[in-house]
């Protein structure tokens, strides 16, 4: 057994390249990882504007009465310019026009006559969002490796950058061993339990931005299981495969992994769920996850070893990161040999262990929303103690 942060250092090291780039609309980019910087085509604001409705005039008149020249709304470039005790009506994104620096809320003013208004406050802002003051052109406005979110869209939108640069995304196998697994359509005979596997793994590995390809279950054969993982290490970046890798008379899939090629980095973990978890690497640039068929262990070790090699895969440069909250309340373990990865909910920026009865209890997951780790040696979390959270 090797300790965790061992196997993840041997995991992220073994890879030494990215995937290629490829241009996508950026209606189709949620969830990509940006391949290269994106800089602004233009100043923001490109003028200066309202930051709000309301009257536009020079500060230095603003307890006189004003005359309103002129209404500006959005989109219309003002006709006039602003004189000695005169002022524009003028809406939220409005051009300020010549003449004003400042902008007095509707709010803050009385009406004193047909054309005219008066100042009714003790103080105003400017009111006013100045010429380039958010962006100026040529800035960078986002950085390669990031994973694009609503937000950068946004972003990309206001500066033009409607086709971006990013990578493509990894091809992911998923097979599923053993002669006693059913599709989740089939209602289970005796001996027999439904796939849950390779489904949580499909929505797993589309979380990630990577591509799915479900293979399948394969049967209990060394000989259909080293044709199956061939074809799969052939037609993919990243094989994934669940079951068939502990100490039964029948997971032989070690062995398998050898005769296909693959060069196995570490085949087993000293954690808790996923000890017997395999990593290897094929042909230098394809990579397979052995992992646990106990779907608890199956999820926690994708998404502590598989989904950031994902990541780093397609050149994302944000690491997954944990968070430090306090518990809300203790927890106690019987054995300690093994570092513990335990399902948690955060509630009021506390941290509670859920109701969890072990590696092939997965609806515990359904509760929470971050996995936190115990390590080794040590049997009790204390209330109020600081943890790392993995949010889920």
């Amino acid at each position: 057994m090797i300790q965790f942060e061992k196997a993840l250092d041997i995991v992220l090291n073994s890879l030494q390249f990215t995937l290629p780039k490829e241009r996508t609309n950026i209606n189709d980019s949620l969830g990509r990882i940006l391949a290269e910087d994106v800089r602004s085509d233009m100043n923001m604001p490109p003028f200066d504007k309202s930051a709000m409705d309301g009257f536009t005039c020079r500060r230095e008149d603003i307890d006189n009465e004003l005359e309103i020249i002129e209404i500006i709304p959005a989109g219309k470039v003002p006709e006039k310019r602003i004189g000695k005790n005169q002022c524009a009506k003028i809406m939220t994104g409005a051009i300020v026009p010549e003449g004003a620096d400042c902008v007095i809320m509707v709010e803050h003013t009385e009406v004193t006559g047909d054309n005219t208004i008066q100042f009714a406050f003790d103080y105003t802002n400017n009111n006013i969002c100045y010429f380039a003051e958010d962006i100026k052109k040529d800035d960078l406005v986002l950085q390669k490796g990031i994973e694009i979110k609503p937000q950068h869209i946004a972003v990309m939108a206001s500066v033009g950058y409607t086709e971006p640069l990013v990578s493509k995304q990894p091809r992911i196998g998923i097979i599923s061993t053993g002669d006693e697994l059913v599709e989740p359509s089939v209602f289970p005979g005796k001996s027999q339990i439904r796939n849950s596997n390779g489904y949580q793994l499909i929505a797993q590995v589309k979380r990630a931005g990577a591509i799915p390809v479900y293979i399948g279950i394969a049967e209990d054969s060394e000989e259909v299981t080293f044709t199956t993982i061939s074809k799969a290490l052939r037609e993919n970046d990243v094989v994934l495969l669940t079951g068939g890798i502990s100490m039964g008379d029948f997971d032989f899939i070690p062995e398998v992994m050898v005769k296909a090629g693959i060069d196995i980095k570490f085949r087993s973990l000293a954690v808790k769920p996923g000890k017997p978890t395999i990593f290897g690497t094929y042909s230098k640039n394809k990579f397979i996850f052995g992992l646990p068929g106990n779907p608890v262990s199956s999820y926690t070790q994708f998404e502590l070893l598989a989904r950031p090699l994902m990541l780093k895969l397609m050149g994302c440069s944000e690491p997954i990161a944990d968070v430090k909250l306090p518990m809300g309340s203790e927890y106690i373990r019987r054995k300690s040999a093994r570092k513990s990865f335990i399902p948690v909910t955060i509630s009021g920026g506390k941290v509670y262990p859920v109701e969890y009865h072990g590696s092939a209890h997965i609806h515990s997951y359904v509760f929470a929303n971050g996995i936190t780790s115990i390590e080794i040696g040590k049997e009790k979390l204390e209330t109020g103690e600081l943890v790392d959270v993995r949010q889920i």
